[in-house]
């Protein structure tokens, strides 16, 4: 039987004063003696414990001899630890002079103490949901802590205000990724800069665990208006191929045959000898034999233009004309249930002070009462706009298509347009409009 034994001793104490009260013949079997020294500034620093398990983990022993478990941690949690780590490198730990200390207990009494500072915490979280602050953990990248909320970060933040705005002006996730990482040297991912767009943080809320949203805790990095124009954008460039969104020609992603079912893609081609090139639409991956015919992408678009000026005011007419008569709009709706919230809140100062509620009972009313406000005010949002007929007539003029760059063109086609069918008959082709009505 291999027998080793570990001692936590204070400086100038003997080696292993618990080793003096051992039989000579089990001492004799000790193999060695692991020692620790406590330093009281760094009571965490134990070399010698760690050696311990690295032998044993490389030539396991039967038995590991300690004066009595605290040798082994500074707190329940920290034993627990060292104990079950030591079980499982093959050693069976047996105290000395403890023996009332049943190892049962001093496990369950850790995860009873684990367990209580768990709940201290979740606590203490939720006092601070109800006072409004901030969430534990690392600021958000371009705030930082103080006078107990997040304040914008005058070095970080000029960053996602960048991001955004590129990502505002082209609508492309990727690009604008690239554009940070370019111009401003911050790498980031995909996904972060997806966070940093529709996190609520960046608009000025706040949003904890439970899932609950509170407005305006904050300086926002994203205004209103800028938010839900990004909404906007990532809603409709989600069903576009991730390439597509952000491509420097407005018809890129949204046009496809009708006869091959597949995408047509933009290429650019240039004869010989001559300085002008010209743009195609041309399916790459037609299964047709001989495959379907390329497209002059300047003949599309002026069709596509026309087509959509004619085709937009009546389908906006049918769409508005699905509201019942005399039936309030959604945004006049959702505006009272705004309203009636907010009246409740104003009126709990003046139920607590008369006694109906008691302060922790108004605070977590209070509570519910701005999540459910935050989630009013998000449907608003995403409506349509409220002038959308007096909208479609602005727009159903061609020349203003015309007019407008590639990159303004793509906004408004995609605002519009969720997808355009190209007709063949023989060599004749048609315009099919799949609008977002």
């Amino acid at each position: 039987m291999r027998i080793v034994a570990y001692c936590y001793r204070e400086v100038g104490a003997s080696t292993a004063p618990f080793l003096e009260t051992l039989e000579e013949e089990m001492l004799a079997s000790v193999e060695r003696v692991y020692t620790d020294v406590a330093l009281p500034t760094e009571l965490e620093y134990r070399p010698e414990r760690d050696r311990l398990l690295a032998d044993l983990q490389a030539n396991p022993a039967d038995r590991v001899l300690v004066d009595n478990l605290a040798a082994l941690g500074n707190n329940p949690e920290d034993i627990r630890h060292w104990v079950q780590a030591l079980a499982s490198a093959g050693a069976e730990v047996v105290t000395l002079t403890d023996d009332a200390v049943d190892l049962d207990s001093i496990l369950q009494g850790a995860n009873l103490a684990s367990d209580q500072r768990r709940r201290r915490l979740r606590e203490g979280h939720a006092r601070s949901r109800l006072q409004a602050l901030p969430p534990p953990g690392k600021p958000p990248y371009g705030y930082r802590r103080g006078q107990g909320r997040y304040l914008i970060d005058r070095a970080t933040a000029p960053v996602v205000t960048a991001f955004v705005n590129e990502f505002l002006l082209y609508g492309s996730l990727r690009g604008a990724v690239r554009f940070i990482e370019g111009k401003l040297g911050k790498r980031i991912s995909v996904s972060t800069g997806r966070r940093w767009l529709t996190h609520p943080v960046y608009r000025g809320d706040l949003q904890y665990q439970d899932g609950n949203v509170l407005r305006d805790t904050h300086a926002a990095i994203i205004s209103r208006e800028e938010a839900a124009q990004i909404d906007r954008l990532l809603r409709r460039n989600r069903p576009l191929p991730p390439r597509t969104a952000g491509a420097p020609r407005s018809l890129a992603g949204l046009v496809t045959c009708q006869s091959c079912g597949q995408p047509l893609t933009i290429s650019k081609t240039a004869p010989r000898g001559q300085a002008k090139s010209y743009l195609y639409l041309r399916s790459s991956g037609c299964p047709r034999s001989p495959g379907c015919p390329a497209i002059p992408y300047d003949d599309a678009l002026h069709r596509i233009v026309n087509q959509i000026c004619q085709e937009l005011p009546p389908a906006v007419a049918q769409f508005t004309a699905r509201i019942p008569p005399g039936a309030p709009a959604p945004s006049t709706s959702l505006q009272g249930a705004i309203a009636a919230k907010e009246a409740a809140i104003a009126q709990l100062p003046t139920l607590e002070e008369s006694g109906v509620l008691d302060a922790e009972t108004a605070a977590l009313r209070r509570y519910k009462l701005r999540g459910e406000i935050s989630t009013l005010h998000q449907q608003l949002a995403q409506l349509p706009p409220v002038n959308l007929q007096e909208l479609s007539q602005s727009v159903s003029i061609p020349q203003f298509w015309l007019d407008l760059s590639e990159a303004e063109r793509r906004f408004f086609f995609r605002e519009f347009i969720r997808n355009i069918q190209i007709v063949r008959q023989d060599k004749d082709w048609w315009i099919e409009l799949v609008l977002v009505f």
